[in-house]
């Protein structure tokens, strides 16, 4: 063979190694890209599941503190679509334990059975702090008894999905996503902490789902998105709330704050309080990290006496709220305390004692000063005792989406936000007039409160309105 030839086959040899070898790796990166889209496919279904444990309609208590031999019939019932059965076996559970709020939204969807009806869900923590969970599922289960017993929104009455997210962020957004995707839900109740619901908020407005917050008090909410509302009023309005009383009513400029750095909500009121403080001529002389790892109260409480502190404001959450005890035991009413609507729960009055009598929050909503609305007559007779803020404003969550569906002709998604959105809608709620501000935050003064001695309740403490709200 000649020189010449040998080095054209070489050539050859060389192009169709080169070919074949490209062949291969196609069909080999065709073959794991099909195994990863059926891996992420696999994943998808799986998660779905899971989610699917933490939704009912009825056909699964989520609650299960609360849950009697007849409730737990009534799933099985409304799991095989035997809603006559699922009645019967509600109505004599809510006989036995009347205060479960889960067990009458599932009474009411089993009323509606498979006739038509117009869907929202609520998200709750209900397994990380089901107490809180009920005090949402209340508001929520009062207003969707009223309107059907109406007749519903114009004749159709209004099913209520639960849902649980554990006050998760992760597992939030999932849900979220989960929820989107059920055509039939036109709205959300939800979340619980300002951190969920930002993780969830960005879901909503890409699905373009409304969703309206009855808890999260974040600044952050305020421009997040045209679907995202909330019945509640942001931090800015509870700063200023407490820097005022803390200026004007106390006659006291020097403040020091205690907050979490890992909690939006509480980094937001911090932030709130000390630019309204700023302004009304006071100033914040410290700043103190309850979540960090080597926190002393002792030492940060002392430091702060030592810069010229008179009131420590406590932006407590749920998860630093020991922490914030400590601080209140070692104050022993030395400093003069404030806090947000998150120190609003029964524990502080517990733990707490003496020490913190006179500590004044900013709540939204309290019973005192509302004592004669229909509202509150409906819920203690509903409920067998006293509701708090977290309750009324769940009920106007669910009353804003009951206006909007009746105000919207054949409603959707897009045209309930349309509706929501107009600069002149507004509703009478349980804690007042309602009406959303561009924003989609609440336009509502907040309500400060103070811890008082009170042999009659059930700790020997209790929260009550600041004068001269004690006449209304």
């Amino acid at each position: 063979m000649s020189q010449r030839k040998l080095i054209k086959t070489l050539i050859l040899l060389l192009c169709g190694f080169i070919l074949f070898s490209a062949i291969g790796l196609v069909i080999l990166w065709s073959r794991n890209t099909d195994q990863s889209n059926l891996s992420q496919i696999t994943n998808s279904s799986r998660i779905s599941e899971v989610l699917n444990l933490e939704i009912s309609q009825g056909e699964n208590p989520l609650i299960k503190d609360e849950g009697t031999e007849k409730k737990k019939i009534a799933a099985q019932a409304i799991a095989e679509k035997n809603y006559q059965e699922a009645i019967q076996e509600l109505t004599q559970s809510l006989q036995n334990n009347p205060n479960d709020p889960e067990a009458l939204i599932y009474l009411n969807n089993a009323q509606i059975a498979n006739n038509k009806s117009y869907d929202l869900a609520v998200v709750a923590p209900i397994k990380t702090n089901p107490n809180g969970a009920k005090e949402i599922l209340r508001g929520v289960a009062q207003a969707q008894q009223e309107i059907n017993q109406l007749g519903g929104i114009k004749g159709t009455p209004l099913k209520i999905i639960i849902a649980n997210d554990n006050n998760s962020p992760e597992m939030a957004k999932q849900m979220a996503q989960e929820l989107a995707n059920n055509s039939e839900i036109l709205g959300i109740i939800g979340h619980w902490s300002s951190d969920v619901t930002l993780a969830s908020a960005d879901i909503y407005q890409s699905e373009k789902l409304v969703a309206i917050s009855p808890i999260s008090t974040s600044v952050e909410l305020s421009s997040f998105g045209n679907y995202i509302f909330r019945t509640i009023p942001s931090d800015r309005f509870s700063g200023s709330a407490l820097s005022r009383y803390m200026v004007n009513q106390l006659g006291m400029n020097k403040a020091a704050i205690m907050f979490n750095s890992q909690s939006n909500y509480s980094q937001s009121l911090k932030d709130e309080f000390t630019k309204s403080l700023f302004s009304d001529g006071g100033e914040v002389v410290g700043e103190f990290d309850l979540s960090r790892p080597d926190f002393n109260p002792r030492n940060d409480w002392q430091q702060a006496k030592n810069q010229g502190t008179e009131v420590l404001m406590l932006a407590l959450t749920t998860d630093t709220l020991d922490q914030a005890l400590e601080v209140i035991k070692i104050n022993k009413n030395e400093l003069f305390l404030l806090g947000g609507d998150d120190g609003y729960n029964a524990q502080l009055l517990e733990q707490g004692g003496a020490d913190v009598v006179g500590m004044v929050l900013a709540i939204p909503w309290h019973i005192a000063a509302h004592k004669n609305d229909p509202f509150v007559q409906v819920a203690q007779q509903l409920w067998g005792g006293e509701i708090n803020w977290r309750t009324a404003l769940a009920y106007d969550a669910t009353l804003a989406f009951i206006n909007g569906l009746e105000r919207t002709s054949n409603p959707t998604r897009q045209s309930l936000q349309e509706t929501l959105s107009q600069a002149d809608f507004s509703f009478q709620g349980a804690s007042g007039s309602v009406n959303f501000l561009p924003s989609g935050d609440r336009n509502q003064a907040v309500q400060l409160v103070i811890i008082k001695e009170n042999n009659l309740s059930e700790f020997g403490y209790k929260f009550d309105v600041v004068p001269p709200f004690n006449n209304n």
